[in-house]
Parts: structure tokens; C-alpha cells; sequence
């Protein structure tokens, strides 16, 4: 009777057909799972990273900023480049004008008063002053006097409704009348005097009657070779009406005897 042969143990079979497989080959399968597990988890890791959509509006263009978008800049630039002030329109620049300057006395001779100027176009009333002064005719004024030959400047007292513009609300305040008298001394200084006169505040009062404020002034101007002067003041007064009352007075250096009358003037303007 032959011997019993025992079985081989479980997986003996299975380990023998291995361990005839070269190492060689056993390390390429190894590295080829590797790789291929890495590959699965990195897009594992990063598949959220993707965005969901990265197609492009239909048509394949991107839409243009609004219109308004390319505007802006332009205009920006534009208001930076403008100019800060506007000029007159007679290019003639004030110096600030004072709350309250008393007006002095001028020298020379006060020319006596023989009545009473009544412009009825302007609603005003002022002294009418004798010799040398005379009535006179003087655009844009409604009434004038004169002293001496007509001349710029001249020595010259005139009334009319206040040039340019009619106020867009009646003034009220001493501050109203005085921006006005300050607008009337613009017009003055760039109609009345040669160009490149300027100014000089002497006055800023109430006027003695009625609503309304005097600015008095010094002008310098060339003539003759050289500087001269002139002494000047405008009032605006309340009539009433609208537009208010404009009185303008200005005597020359040459005749600067007849500087006191200024004040003369400047004390008895009054509305009609």
C-alpha cells in the first residue's frame, strides 16, 4: 500500500506561481498602481477649483461698458481744465469791497447848490450845483451836469436805472444794495475811465435817505504821459421800481478844486 501524500497547505499553490514572477515585473505593476491612484486623487482634490461655467456670452464677445462709462473721464477732465473765475464783461477786476468805510471830507471848494436834479426815468433826486457846473447830455445817462469839456474821464454827475440786468429779487438788505453799487463801480471803472484804470475804495456807506448804499473810489489811470487820478462814487437806491436807481459822480485830477462836491452829492442823494 502506497504512502499518503498530504495536501498542500491553502495558497501554496498561488505563492509558488509568485515567487516564479521576476522582482523586475513585480515593481512595474507596483509603480504603474501608484501612478494611477495618484492620478485619481488629484482630481479628487481639485475638481472643485474648476469653475462651473467658462463659456463666453453667445456670440464669443464680451459686452462693452455702458456708454456713460467712457463719457465720464472726458467730462471730469473738461471741469478740471475750466477756468475758476469767469471775467467781467469789461474785463475789469474789484478789490473787496469794505462793509463800512466812512467817507472823508475832499478837498477844495464846495460849488454852491441852486436846486434840485429830477430824473423821472430814474426816480431819483439829487443837488443841482451852479457854476461851473451845467446840464448836460451824456448817454447812457438820463440826466447829467457837466464841469468843463467832455473828456474820459471827465467831471461828470449822472443819473439812470441801474445798467445791465434787472435784479432777479428785490434787495433787501444793506448787503443786497452794496453787491449792487459794487456791480455799478465795475461798469464805471470799464465805461467812465481809460482801460487799465484801477480802483481804490474810499467810502461804503449807507445812503442818507431811502434803501440804498454809496461807494466812494480813487482811479488811477494813465494820461498825459503819466498817472493821473480821479476821484469817483456811485449810489444805488431803492425807488420802488424793479430795477433801482444808479447816481455816478467823478471829478479828474485837473479838476480836483472841485473835489468837495462829491460829498456834496453823496449827502443828499435821495429816491423821488
Amino acid at each position: 500500500m502506497p504512502p499518503v501524500v498530504p495536501p498542500p497547505p491553502p495558497g501554496s499553490g498561488l505563492m509558488s506561481r509568485i515567487g516564479d514572477i521576476p522582482i523586475r515585473v513585480v515593481y512595474l505593476v507596483g509603480a504603474i498602481i501608484a501612478t494611477v491612484v495618484a492620478v485619481l486623487l488629484i482630481f479628487a482634490v481639485f475638481s472643485g477649483d474648476v469653475p462651473k461655467d467658462q463659456s463666453l456670452p453667445q456670440g464669443g464677445s464680451i459686452a462693452p461698458p455702458p456708454a456713460g462709462a467712457a463719457k465720464e473721464p472726458a467730462a471730469t477732465l473738461a471741469q478740471s481744465a475750466a477756468p475758476s473765475s469767469t471775467p467781467s464783461a469789461t474785463g475789469v477786476a474789484l478789490p473787496p469791497v469794505p462793509a463800512a468805510k466812512e467817507y472823508a471830507v475832499l478837498p477844495g471848494t464846495a460849488s454852491v447848490v441852486i436846486g434840485l436834479v429830477s430824473d423821472p426815468k430814474a426816480g431819483l433826486s439829487y443837488p443841482r450845483l451852479g457854476l461851473p457846473w451845467k446840464s448836460a447830455t451824456s448817454a447812457p445817462f438820463s440826466v447829467a451836469q457837466r464841469a468843463g469839456k467832455a473828456a474820459v474821464p471827465g467831471a461828470l454827475i449822472g443819473s439812470a436805472p441801474l445798467p445791465g440786468a434787472t435784479p432777479a429779487a428785490r434787495p433787501v438788505k444793506d448787503s443786497d444794495y452794496r453787491k449792487l453799487a459794487a456791480r455799478a463801480a465795475t461798469w464805471a471803472l470799464g465805461t467812465q475811465y481809460p482801460a487799465g484804470a484801477t480802483l481804490t475804495w474810499t467810502g461804503s456807506e449807507r445812503t442818507p435817505l431811502g434803501k440804498g448804499w454809496t461807494l466812494a473810489f480813487r482811479v488811477a489811470y494813465d494820461a498825459d504821459g503819466g498817472r493821473r487820478v480821479a476821484q469817483g462814487l456811485v449810489s444805488v437806491v431803492d425807488t420802488g421800481r424793479a430795477k433801482p436807481a444808479m447816481l455816478f459822480a467823478s471829478v479828474p485830477e485837473s479838476g480836483k478844486s472841485r473835489w468837495r462836491d462829491l460829498n456834496t452829492i453823496a449827502d443828499r442823494i435821495a429816491p423821488i
